[in-house]
């Protein structure tokens, strides 16, 4: 099969000629032709299996081929992205896909002024990429108008649909127009996520070609147990061991990305971070710094989870696990991407054996553990499967208790004369997280 063979006008196919795209992956392959037939969809591949081409090469083919040239102020597509970098990186693509064709696309998100995109939509534009939260400043400054909207696009619809979006969403959908065509694009999908997305589409089409929730194959993926203030050096010991030249690195909060790259520039290590709270130019530079092989160590919170392409990045590190263990899929996928191969390793203490046990039951797979000598914990990281459950050791038969003796009682523990006393053990039990019960109280 050949991008000719679905349909694909001459501007486009140049295009991809150009970028050396030879043959569709399955999922432009089933996409593509849905698209053209003005489908709605909802389509779960693994990342890195060309998503992005699979909603933006029919979407430009449409536009180009139908409907009114955009108006002021307008936007004749949209597509809908989590995060600022997405946005970035998806509207780069689309650029790239369009350079023969008479289209016009932009990109806005929050983190920069407001100003400069007002004046670029002020003749319109034909795609539209944006984060929610931009999307709705422009539309309530009257700088966007929604009424000639064809297609919308919701990229990494999991996270889009999630509680943390619900309102933004809800917001953009009373501005749409109800005649549209909608697509879902991800590499997950949750089966609540599934049902309310199916309320929201017309008929929709779904596309599944891949396992659910399946981390790429290529992807060689290992958890090394480590006590948690004995992290960072690990990860420097790691490093050097491993002889690392290019690698990106998860940590759960800002203050630990922070505190990370404090400690790996402060060992003279060519490192730098990007969060929520960094302003969106400063950001950018450390992306484009790290796609350049000028940075050694980028350490990100899950701004950097999704989405983002780096070529042959060989190594993906979880400092810290995800709490939310459809984001794992998402870290990884940054490495073994288009058919390359790559490395995951999570670096994990015992109180993150909750988070472990939850991505092994996503995933289908019980991580392989490899000690690292010297690093043994001291709280023991339990053992977990597929299954969801966190095995237990079994614990020790008790010693029959000795006959006679007598003395005094209750005195505490006590030796005999020549014995050492044991001591006493280091292991603190697992911090079970609170279920909070929201329904009506009981009476006593």
């Amino acid at each position: 099969m050949t991008f000719a063979t679905l349909g694909l006008i001459e501007p486009l196919l140049r295009a991809l000629e150009t970028l050396g795209y030879q043959t569709p992956t399955p999922v432009q392959a089933q996409a593509i032709p849905a698209v053209l037939a003005g489908r709605d969809l909802m389509a779960a591949a693994q990342t890195g299996t060309g998503k992005t081409a699979g909603f933006a090469l029919p979407l430009l083919q449409l536009l180009t081929m139908e409907g009114p040239k955009v108006a002021a102020n307008s936007a004749r597509a949209l597509i809908l992205c989590p995060t600022r970098e997405l946005a970035e990186q998806v509207h780069a693509s689309v650029a790239e896909y369009a350079q023969h064709l008479p289209l016009t696309t932009y990109a806005v998100y929050g983190g920069v002024s407001i100003n400069p995109q007002m004046m670029k939509l002020r003749k319109g534009v034909d795609i539209l990429v944006a984060t929610p939260g931009r999307l709705i400043d422009l539309f309530r400054q009257n700088a966007l108008k929604l009424n000639q909207l064809q297609t919308l696009v919701l990229d990494e619809a999991d996270r889009m649909l999630d509680l943390g979006f619900s309102e933004e969403l809800a917001n953009i959908y009373r501005m749409l127009p109800k005649k549209r065509q909608t697509l879902l694009f991800s590499a997950t999908f949750s089966d609540d996520i599934r049902l309310l997305a199916g309320q929201m589409l017309n008929d929709p089409l779904s596309i599944e070609v891949s396992p659910r929730n399946v981390a790429a194959n290529t992807v060689k993926q290992w958890v090394v147990p480590v006590d948690k203030k004995r992290k960072p050096e690990l990860f420097v010991h790691l490093m050097r061991k491993g002889r690392w030249k290019q690698v990106l690195v998860f940590a759960k909060t800002r203050n630990g990305v922070d505190a990370l790259v404090d400690k790996l520039q402060g060992l003279g290590i060519n490192a730098d971070g990007i969060h929520g709270d960094k302003p969106q130019a400063t950001r950018q530079r450390a992306l484009d710094r790290f796609k350049a092989s000028e940075v050694q160590i980028l350490v990100a919170t899950d701004v950097a989870a999704r989405g983002l392409d780096i070529e042959d990045l060989p190594l993906v590190v979880n400092f810290d696990l995800p709490i939310v263990a459809e984001d794992y899929i998402h870290r990884i996928g940054r490495t073994g991407r288009a058919g390359n191969t790559g490395e995951a390793i999570s670096l994990v203490c015992a109180d993150e054996v909750n988070m472990l046990s939850a991505i092994e039951m996503l995933t289908r797979q019980t991580l392989t553990r490899k000690m690292e000598p010297d690093f043994e914990p001291e709280h023991r990281v339990p053992d977990t499967d597929a299954s969801g459950q966190v095995v237990k050791k079994p614990k020790k038969p008790k010693k029959p208790k000795a006959s006679g003796g007598g003395g005094k009682r209750n005195l505490g523990k006590w030796v005999d004369s020549g014995e050492v006393a044991p001591a006493e053990p280091s292991i603190k039990p697992v911090r079970k997280v609170p279920v909070f019960n929201t329904g009506p109280r009981k009476k006593k």
